[in-house]
């Protein structure tokens, strides 16, 4: 007989119980059980970010904190663009390398007033982690996971500031793209409110406290100008839209990216 395969377990979003209530589908993505839709279907997700509003969980993303009198130094080393260029509450993407010069990860990273955040592919999280940390000791830093501790939803649409703005203390209109401020969602503070997307509309990510996790979420679709939508439509949007820029030249294999 053969050996038992171990099969290991899916991680679940904080707002997986939510998910199954909606009577989403969940397929399993990058280690996680994630919802690739609902009972509206994808086309009609596809539509609503299009044409009002819609909420995505992409929480599995993965978020490393670095602190210490060198943090941009550190990740300034570790990733392709200049940190030291970034404005404080700006972001931008970029990529991590490895000795040979090619990619182990494409990234986030975002510049606070005291520290940088990198946001990684939830696949590639623990070896971006390992592989990054070889370098610390040459650094006054400190690099520490928090992804586990973190909730992410982006709210996607040309509806997106009008529906935030009622829900938050921080003026949305001065938020140019790729840069975020903090605030509070809800009644609940210390909320990263970016805008950044991947869906060619209009559109915030919001990062906060895992624990605020189904207050921030049941605020948002209580207004009613939100649907939650799942990662299907995410890829049909992206591929709408590069199909928009780019023509029938695009190539119909690639698979998006997952932030």
């Amino acid at each position: 007989m053969s050996p038992a395969i171990a099969i290991p377990m899916l991680k679940r979003t904080p707002f997986h119980d939510i998910h199954v209530a909606l009577g989403a589908k969940m397929v399993p993505f990058a280690g996680f059980e994630m919802p690739v839709q609902y009972p509206t279907g994808i086309t009609a997700e596809h539509n609503a970010v299009r044409q009002k509003c819609g909420l995505f969980d992409v929480s599995h993303m993965g978020e490393f904190l670095v602190t210490g009198p060198q943090a941009v130094d550190f990740v300034n080393y570790v990733t392709t663009n200049n940190v030291a260029a970034l404005e404080i509450n700006q972001v931008h993407y970029s990529g991590i390398l490895n000795e040979r010069g090619t990619f182990e990860d494409d990234c986030l990273v975002y510049r606070f007033a005291d520290h940088i955040m990198m946001v990684v592919n939830a696949s590639n999280k623990d070896k971006d982690f390992a592989h990054i940390s070889k370098q610390l000791s040459k650094f006054d830093a400190k690099l520490e996971d928090i992804s586990d501790s973190i909730a992410l939803l982006a709210l996607q649409g040309p509806e997106a500031q009008k529906v935030l703005q009622a829900l938050t203390d921080v003026p949305l209109e001065p938020i140019g793209y790729y840069h975020f401020s903090v605030g509070t969602v809800a009644g609940r503070p210390d909320i990263i409110v970016s805008r950044t997307g991947y869906t060619g509309e209009d559109g915030f990510e919001l990062y906060f406290n895992a624990k605020h996790a189904a207050v921030i979420w049941n605020a948002l679709i209580a207004t009613g100008h939100v649907q939650p939508v799942g990662l299907g439509c995410r890829d049909s949007l992206r591929l709408e839209m590069g199909m928009a820029l780019y023509g029938n030249d695009i190539d119909d294999t690639v698979t998006p990216l997952e932030a």
